[in-house]
């Protein structure tokens, strides 16, 4: 008989909430509870409501400043742990969560991390139960102390954008013809610690070749508040000329992407989903390239924006018309018949 299990999922960061959004249904399916608990940060509690999950908000974004983001991550496991204490959870599953992983450890309750990138820094002063991972990750590139690694086909927007059905009108309500050329942009990741300043550059000199080409018009998606200010600054004579528009909301990032003609990002879940959706992409990422990204610009998915003279191939154009497909994903049966595998344990 099959062990209904009542899980904890946290969402830490905006990407997370569409990938767990098929995997909290698919799990509810299949007979288990869900709760859900949220960090405040970039769009994390407008892309729940989007998706329509429910979350428990605690904790919220902590800067730039390591010291000051491990003491936020460190009192947010604390903020954690009298809930999980409460709520007495299976499993706590999530994309790389420190302060669940810590809040869990605690309360001792089993953690399983998803994770897309092996450079990610995961250390803990304790193991991880489970972790999951693309398959185009060897396993003898995790080394954070993990009793089972389980990889799974394809990249982890494989488990969302095999369901995606886009929708109408949202280049109209942002106020864009349909005959020009629309280039979503979002900036490098510059809290994260696997940052290089490199990519800042890379990013400012498309942002100028983009603005250079007649009939353009940039969709920039900022991460945070002071990325925002800082495009506002550098960047106002284009948002004063409807040459570049910053959404006032939280926009659906796939509706945005299949609609675009071209994606240029610092890398991250936006630049995979235009790859695995077949609009151009473009990463001007600068750290480490992870294995997921190579196994992307190997097939010519992607097209990784490494050296200055790179720009110039980056080509500006009206992309070919993209079909709807709607499918089954493998990926998402294969991570749920998974995580039943650890709950079963």
């Amino acid at each position: 008989m099959k062990k209904h299990a009542k899980i904890w999922i946290d969402l830490d960061n905006s990407p997370h909430v569409p990938f767990f959004a098929p995997i909290i249904a698919g799990l509810e399916r299949r007979g288990h509870r869900v709760w859900v608990t949220a960090r405040d940060r970039f769009q994390v509690a407008e892309l729940a409501v989007l998706h329509g999950i429910p979350t428990i908000m605690v904790g919220r974004d902590y800067g730039r400043n390591k010291l000051i983001k491990i003491s936020g991550l460190l009192y947010r496991a604390m903020q954690l742990f009298p809930i999980v204490r409460r709520e007495k959870p299976t499993l706590a599953l999530s994309h790389g969560s420190r302060s669940q992983v810590a809040a869990a450890k605690m309360a001792g309750i089993p953690t399983a991390v998803m994770l897309d990138y092996e450079f990610i820094d995961l250390s803990f002063p304790f193991s991880i139960d489970d972790i999951f991972m693309p398959d185009a990750i060897p396993e003898q590139a995790i080394t954070v102390n993990c009793a089972n690694i389980w990889r799974y086909p394809g990249i982890k927007e494989d488990v969302y954008v095999p369901g995606f059905r886009p929708g109408k009108g949202l280049l109209t309500d942002l106020g864009i013809p349909p005959n020009r050329i629309v280039v979503t942009m979002r900036p490098p990741a510059t809290t994260a610690h696997y940052h290089n300043v490199k990519s800042e550059v890379l990013f400012q000199d498309v942002i100028s070749l983009v603005a250079r080409t007649p009939n353009t018009v940039i969709i920039m998606l900022p991460r945070d508040d002071q990325q925002r200010e800082e495009i506002k600054e550098t960047w106002g004579h284009l948002l004063e000329a409807g040459n570049m528009i910053i959404p006032r909301k939280a926009v659906n990032g796939l509706d945005l992407t299949w609609h675009s003609d071209l994606v240029v990002s610092g890398g991250g879940t936006m630049i995979r989903e235009a790859a695995a959706l077949g609009v151009p992409a473009y990463s001007v990422f600068s750290g480490v390239t992870g294995c997921v990204d190579r196994r992307l610009a190997e097939t010519g998915r992607l097209k990784l924006i490494t050296f200055f003279d790179d720009i110039s191939r980056i080509a500006i154009r009206k992309k070919d018309r993209l079909h709807e497909a709607r499918r089954k994903s493998e990926t998402l049966d294969y991570i749920l018949d998974r995580v039943e595998e650890v709950i079963g344990r």
